[in-house]
């Protein structure tokens, strides 16, 4: 598509570069909790007009009346993107504060049973309630998305074709969400197959440029089967209103370094597809065998076994995270993310759902995981503000 067709195309067709690529983005969900006794808090109604006159646009609402999402500015560095967010956490906490409540990051809130669950009362998930019917009020799920600038839309599709085979990677280590209803999955990422049963989520199909994804998603809009393109739930997808590629797939962390560390994963990963290229065309098409990893991944965790799309053999994700971090190593200091890269290591020994676990112990005490939660977003105690513009 030339430039005067985009200036005239529909927005979700007009690919609106920022001055630089590889630039990058964070959106974290999190929960509100009741001060005190951490129970699930129905009350974003209440919150998001205070949060927004501290973010302004950079907090909304989302589908469940008990989360919102905070978003970062562009930054140029995994470094300067934990940063902003670490500061917003400290910002809403505050504000929070002074409402008598607490947040928390997980994948999932760890007690939240559906009956409880009430749907956000903002117009585009009432939206969402009127197509989903039932499914909107089952368990809320809170993820990580991260952003990464892409310089035209032929190149951010060639992105996602090929950082497809490596989102089950990025599943495995940022799995955060062991326990839901109460009870142990005995899954490491429950939200991933929770979040599923809403339709156009998962691994999207490879599309080979921008016009094979217009044409793919056209007849959806065309027909009005669906508002808009936001409405694809895929693990990655483009986002042409910003110019990015946004990677989804990867469970909410309760740990700044954490984000920190995947967030350098995934810049550097997408620098090494779009300047040098690591998969194979054979990798590209096993749709499959991506989504069999995917499975595993949310299992599983870090200490899944994956399968290798070209030898056909499982490894341990702590060995394919070593080849990565190896061939990513140049794309990493090229971005100046090669020190935030090594906290991989940390999400290797342990991660989310396998500290979650650990600090429920034998008898699991679920509230003591919550309170965990809540203390990591913010100390108790924290000075309550009056939110102002």
């Amino acid at each position: 598509m030339g430039a005067e067709e985009q200036a005239t195309a529909p927005a979700h067709y007009s690919w609106h570069a920022g001055e630089d690529e590889f630039t990058i983005g964070v959106e974290e969900e999190a929960f509100l909790l009741e001060h005190g006794s951490c129970e699930i808090a129905h009350r974003s109604a209440e919150v998001l007009p205070q949060l927004q006159l501290v973010f302004g646009p950079q907090a909304t609402a989302e589908t469940h009346d008990s989360a919102f999402e905070l978003a970062t500015n562009p930054t140029l560095s995994a470094a300067a993107a934990a940063e902003d967010l670490r500061g917003r956490r400290r910002r809403a906490a505050a504000v929070l504060a002074g409402l008598g409540l607490r947040a928390g990051v997980a994948g999932t809130h760890p007690t939240a049973t559906w009956e409880e669950i009430r749907v956000s009362g903002e117009p585009r998930y009432e939206q969402v309630h009127d197509a989903m019917r039932e499914l909107a009020r089952r368990e809320p799920t809170f993820a990580l998305h991260v952003h990464v600038g892409v310089g035209d839309p032929d190149r951010a599709i060639r992105a996602c074709d090929r950082l497809r085979v490596h989102l089950p990677l990025l599943l495995a280590l940022s799995a955060n969400s062991p326990y839901y209803q109460g009870r142990d999955s005995g899954l490491a990422s429950a939200r991933t197959p929770l979040f599923q049963t809403f339709p156009r989520t998962g691994i999207p199909r490879r599309f080979g440029d921008w016009q094979g994804y217009s044409d793919a998603i056209e007849p959806l809009i065309r027909s009005g089967a669906i508002p808009d393109a936001t409405h694809l739930w895929w693990d990655i997808r483009p986002k042409p209103e910003i110019g990015t590629v946004e990677v989804r797939i990867m469970d909410a962390q309760t740990d700044i370094e954490d984000v920190q560390a995947l967030v350098a994963l995934v810049v550097s990963l997408t620098h090494l597809e779009l300047e040098q290229g690591l998969v194979s065309e054979r990798a590209i098409r096993a749709r499959e065998t991506i989504e069999e990893n995917r499975f595993r991944a949310a299992r599983d965790g870090a200490d899944a076994e994956l399968i290798d799309l070209d030898g056909g053999v499982t490894k341990p994700v702590r060995q394919m995270v070593a080849e990565v971090r190896e061939v990513c190593g140049e794309h990493a200091e090229q971005l100046g993310c090669a020190p935030e890269l090594a906290g991989l290591e940390r999400l290797l020994e342990a991660n989310g759902a396998a500290r979650q676990r650990r600090c429920a112990g034998t008898e699991p005490d679920l509230q003591a995981v919550v309170a965990h939660l809540a203390d990591a977003y913010s100390p108790e105690g924290v000075a309550p503000v009056k939110a102002t513009a």
